[in-house]
């Protein structure tokens, strides 16, 4: 039942992308190349350094595209406890009386190799998940694939080919290559980040306070960028 309804809620979401491309009127030079059929495949565009600066690019080209919402938000649960929510509310006082506000945490990916992220804000929980789905459409990256392992050596591209770390804030990830069947061994705010980004197994060792999942998200897509800036000898 469950996955019927998964199904259900992809073919509705494929429409709907499929409908908002009807009316999409490209604004760029890249968006008119896009359209027009001249660029088909989006690593080209991030292998050539252009920047995307219209979400229907990534729709057009990546039909298949799925995203998830990291938990970034909290509310009070049963027995005091913090029910973890997709959506950050916070309030500022006015003249008027308090104004809240509303932010979202959003990973894109298709599962094989491109993954991004984004934030969104708005005055209504909606307009910042749908900012934040747009802007991490519009910060792509192509993660380099392989099985660096000594216990594995397989060949295929279920990991990563070697050690990488990333920073943000407070936060420090190192990732490292796994043999098969290790799986995705982190958190599950985390797990989100890799397996929408088509990694199978990993081993990760995080330092610093991982309890803020906005700065534990980014460190991890850094480290994962971080791939391309291997340096020989080490």
């Amino acid at each position: 039942m469950k996955f019927q309804k998964n199904n259900r809620a992809a073919e509705r979401k494929r429409e709907d992308t499929e409908q908002a491309l009807l009316g999409w009127k490209p604004r760029t030079e890249l968006g008119r190349d896009v359209f027009n059929g001249k660029i088909k495949d989006i690593k080209e565009i991030i292998e050539g350094g252009i920047k995307i600066k219209e979400s229907e690019i990534v729709d057009f080209l990546i039909p298949s595209i799925k995203n998830e919402l990291v938990l970034i938000g909290g509310r009070a649960g049963k027995g005091g406890g913090i029910e973890r929510t997709p959506i950050r509310v916070s309030a500022k006082m006015h003249r008027s009386g308090r104004r809240y506000g509303y932010s979202a945490f959003a990973i894109v990916g298709n599962e094989d190799g491109i993954i991004g992220i984004g934030k969104g804000a708005g005055k209504e929980g909606r307009i910042a998940v749908e900012k934040a789905v747009k802007q991490a459409k519009l910060n792509l990256i192509i993660v380099n694939m392989g099985c660096g392992s000594w216990e594995c050596e397989c060949g295929e591209g279920h990991s990563i080919p070697y050690r990488t770390e990333g920073k943000s804030g407070s936060v420090k990830v190192v990732l490292l290559p796994a043999p098969k069947g290790i799986g995705l061994a982190t958190s599950v705010e985390n797990r989100k980040l890799l397996a929408l980004a088509g990694v199978k197994d990993i081993w990760i060792k995080t330092f610093g306070n991982t309890k803020t999942r906005y700065n534990l998200t980014k460190a991890t897509f850094e480290a994962l960028k971080n791939l391309h800036n291997f340096k020989g000898g080490e």
